[in-house]
């Protein structure tokens, strides 16, 4: 849909930007005293228990099957655990706000995969242009520092990067679950119940979480809502936004969630950006403003009654 959002809509949508942008501002807290692969974990396993007791509550359990678990495993890949591991490290090297504005890529990478791997969805001349002027915008923030010296923050940003490129793949591949005949929040528990299943035993044997002194309270809140708040109450509003107001609005969220990532961290965990990463910012909005063609098309009409 392309229709203009009602008032409870342009609601909730805000609503999930400050949800998804927390995230960023939780795991920088959390990363300060645990493991990536263990906060990871915590993350899909927390909201794989508050998802799964939604499903219960509204009479909706699991599917059994291989196929449904097969795709839960491949999607929960894709979508948690590469993603969620890529940023959570990156955030221990970079400040929650880059990340956030990395991290809003994802649209350009899902263009380009799915140009490459469907057949319906092929990229114009038009959004080709909004990809270009948005992967300059990531060149200016990454810096020329990308040339001269792969540092411990070129590879954060690159990891953030490849964070959204995973989630680029994972975007194509959940159009499978179209077939499967599951509920999107079915589809939402059993990714991120398959992704726990799958990070379990990798995190005993990397990060040996039972001989890690214990969080402070700070760092465990910080876990739960990322895990509650961030991805279980979080996939529950988007696919409820996803069902009105349509994918093309829902695209909307990734202008958001940047401004209360930053906010965030420089309000509270004293962090700063650079002038290249807003200019970054900015030719990245406008490559978003052209892969959704509604600006220019409002301005055109504006420009042909003047």
């Amino acid at each position: 849909m392309s229709r203009p959002m009602s008032a409870t809509e342009w609601a909730m949508l805000v609503t999930l930007s400050m949800l998804w942008g927390g995230s960023f501002f939780f795991i920088g807290i959390a990363v300060l005293e645990v493991p990536p692969l263990t906060i990871v974990l915590a993350r899909v396993a927390i909201a794989a228990l508050v998802l799964n007791l939604y499903l219960a509550a509204i009479g909706q359990p699991l599917p059994a099957s291989g196929a449904a678990w097969r795709a839960f495993a491949i999607m929960g890949l894709l979508n948690n655990v590469i993603p969620f591991s890529l940023i959570v490290w990156g955030q221990s090297h970079i400040s929650s706000g880059l990340a956030s504005i990395l991290n809003a890529t994802t649209p350009l990478f899902t263009i380009v995969v799915a140009h490459f791997m469907t057949q319906d969805e092929k990229a114009t001349g038009t959004r080709l242009i909004g990809v270009v002027v948005g992967f300059i915008g990531v060149a200016v923030m990454v810096g020329g520092a990308a040339l001269s010296a792969f540092g411990v923050a070129v590879l954060a940003q690159i990891a953030v990067l490849l964070a959204t490129v995973s989630y680029a793949f994972s975007a194509v591949f959940g159009r499978r679950f179209r077939t499967l005949s599951l509920t999107p929040v079915q589809t939402a528990a059993g990714m991120v119940s398959a992704s726990s299943l799958i990070l379990l035993p990798v995190v005993l044997v990397v990060d040996h979480p039972f001989s890690l002194p214990i969080p402070s309270t700070g760092a465990l809140l910080a876990i739960l809502a990322l895990a509650v708040m961030s991805t279980a109450l979080a996939y529950i509003l988007f696919f409820r936004i996803l069902s009105t107001a349509g994918a093309t609005n829902l695209l909307l969220v990734t202008f958001l969630i940047p401004v209360s990532a930053i906010g965030l961290g420089v309000m509270l965990l004293g962090e700063s950006l650079l002038p290249k990463h807003f200019a970054g910012m900015a030719l990245i909005g406008i490559g978003f403003a052209i892969l959704d063609g509604r600006p220019g098309a409002w301005l055109t009409k504006r420009l042909s009654k003047a």
